[in-house]
C-alpha cells in the first residue's frame, strides 16, 4: 500500500490524513476530527469513551476502523486510529456538533479534489504551486521545484521499469547521486541545512535544484540506453549520471567564485536570500 501523509485544514484546524494510492481513498485521523468537532480538552479520552460505547452497542463501523502511522505533535510517527470517508460519515452521526454538516461537506470536497487530481495531474501541480506560494517561495524557485518533481518522477519510473523497489533501493541510489554531485549524502546534506524531517529538495536553492535535476535526468538517460539488470549496475549508472552534475558544479563554482552547496534552507530561500544573487 503506497501512502502519502498530508495535513489538511478545516477552518484553520489541522486534520492529519493519509492518501492510499492502491485503494484511492483518504484516511482521516479520528482524534483530529473529534478535536475539530467537539473542541474537547482531551480529544483522545473523548474518542476512547465514544469507541467503548459504540462497540458496546455493536457498531460495526468502529470495529472496521484500524490504525495507521501518522506524525504526532512530538514529531514521531505513531499508530493512530483512522477512518475512511464513508466510515467517518457514520461516526460523525454519533458526535453532537454544530460543525458536523460543514465538516461532512469539507470531507466530500477533499475526496473529490484528490480524485480529480488523479484524472488530471495538472491539478496536482497547480495545488503544489499554490502551497509553495503560500509558504513564500518566489515564482522562479517554484517553477524550478515543479520541474524537479517531474524529472524525479521520470527517474523513479525508470527504476520501477527496471524492477527496482521503492524504499531501500531508491534511497541507496538517491544517496549515490547526492554524494557524487554534492559531496554529501542525504543525511549529511540535511545536517548542513539544519533539517530534521523536512524535504531536502524543498530546502534547496535554485542552483542546487538545477544540478540535482541534471544528475537525475542524466542518470535516467543512461539507464534507458543501457538497461541495467542488477543493483550494482544501477549504482554505477547513478554515479556516472551524477558525475556530469558534479563537473558542472565545480565549473560553476570556479566561474561565480562561491560554493553552490550551502546551508541555506527554506526559511532563507522563501525570503529571496539565495547566494547573494537576487535572481537565484
Amino acid at each position: 500500500m503506497t501512502q502519502q501523509n498530508k495535513i489538511q485544514l478545516f477552518e484553520s484546524r489541522k486534520v492529519r490524513t493519509i492518501w492510499d494510492d492502491d485503494e484511492e481513498k483518504w484516511y482521516f485521523s479520528i482524534i483530529d476530527v473529534v478535536d475539530v468537532l467537539t473542541d474537547s480538552i482531551n480529544p483522545t479520552a473523548y474518542w476512547r469513551k465514544l469507541k467503548q460505547r459504540l462497540k458496546k452497542d455493536g457498531n460495526q463501523t468502529v470495529t472496521n476502523c484500524h490504525g495507521l502511522k501518522m506524525r504526532a505533535p512530538d514529531g514521531k510517527m505513531r499508530l493512530t486510529d483512522v477512518a475512511d470517508t464513508e466510515q467517518l460519515f457514520r461516526l460523525i452521526q454519533s458526535i453532537p456538533s454544530p460543525k458536523a454538516e460543514p465538516f461532512k461537506q469539507w470531507m466530500a470536497e477533499v475526496a473529490s479534489e484528490r480524485l480529480d487530481q488523479i484524472q488530471d495531474p495538472e491539478l496536482s501541480i497547480d495545488q503544489a504551486m499554490t502551497d509553495y506560494r503560500r509558504l513564500g517561495y518566489s515564482e522562479n524557485w517554484i517553477n524550478q521545484r515543479i520541474k524537479s518533481i517531474e524529472i524525479r518522477k521520470e527517474l523513479t519510473d525508470e527504476w520501477k521499469r527496471c524492477g527496482l523497489e521503492e524504499g531501500i533501493q531508491f534511497a541507496t541510489l538517491t544517496d549515490i547521486i547526492y554524494k557524487t554531485w554534492s559531496d554529501h549524502t542525504s543525511k549529511e546534506y540535511k545536517k548542513l541545512k539544519n533539517l530534521k524531517k523536512s524535504n531536502l529538495r524543498d530546502n534547496m536553492t535554485n542552483r542546487e535544484l538545477v544540478l540535482n535535476m541534471l544528475a537525475e535526468l542524466t542518470t535516467k538517460g543512461i539507464s534507458e540506453n543501457s538497461d541495467p539488470q542488477t543493483m550494482k549496475e544501477h549504482s554505477k549508472i547513478a554515479k556516472k549520471g551524477a558525475t556530469v552534475a558534479r563537473n558542472a558544479r565545480i565549473q560553476m563554482e570556479k566561474v561565480i567564485g562561491e560554493k553552490v552547496v550551502t546551508s541555506l534552507n527554506a526559511k532563507t530561500i522563501s525570503k529571496g536570500i539565495e547566494n547573494k544573487d537576487k535572481g537565484d
